[in-house]
């Protein structure tokens, strides 16, 4: 790891502003309302990487911030991010090269197409919330219905359901209605937007 990379990572990993320098304007005119802030990914990973040589899912992972600053602050554990839209994905890549962050892997892809049992522990900032709102997409790139809200909720449930005794989930903005009900919450920040989960 060259010297200068890790001077790049403590400059854009500082803060939320320096963060969005790694990504042209109109990238950075959506981190406000889709990506997560840096002070809820400390939180977060400190939450889903307690234990080392762990697997973390950020489903929706958009331009990679939850992922590289996850892994950053907890460099033991292993973080993937699973992202469809093709450009955002490539953004990840780039901001990892960037960095030069090794511990993730960007996954160019629908969720649905993986085994969450490859994984141990999940983040999720309601990525299928587009879906149902008229405003403020990230862009057209990708099909957005109510239908699709609700198939991708009930999968991820389904999904869920399968996971170990221990699995923990780090919503945020959530509905909630993703989370079985053997997932008991053991915390929340953020007046309730922000909480953590551990399945019984």
């Amino acid at each position: 790891m060259t010297k200068l990379k890790e001077a790049l990572r403590e400059i854009y990993l500082d803060s939320d502003t320096e963060f969005n320098k790694l990504f042209p304007l109109h990238i950075q005119a959506l981190a406000k309302s889709h990506w997560t802030r840096l002070d809820i990914v400390r939180k977060a990973a400190e939450f889903l990487a307690m234990e080392d040589d762990v697997k973390i899912l950020d489903i929706g992972s958009g331009v990679g911030k939850f992922c590289l600053a996850g892994a950053f602050q907890t460099p033991k554990a292993h973080y993937f991010g699973v992202e469809q839209r093709r450009s955002l994905y490539e953004y990840s890549l780039n901001a990892q090269h960037s960095l030069g962050i090794r511990n993730v892997s960007f996954i160019h892809g629908n969720f649905t197409q993986l085994d969450l049992k490859d994984f141990d522990h999940f983040y999720f900032y309601n990525s299928f919330y587009e879906n149902i709102m008229d405003t403020d997409k990230i862009d057209e790139s990708i099909e957005c219905s109510v239908e699709l809200f609700d198939y991708y909720h009930r999968y991820l449930f389904k999904q869920l359901e399968q996971m170990k005794s221990g699995t923990r989930i780090c919503t945020l903005c959530s509905f909630e209605t993703e989370i079985p009900q053997d997932y008991h919450e053991v915390g929340s920040d953020m007046n309730d937007l922000l909480k953590f989960w551990i399945k019984i």
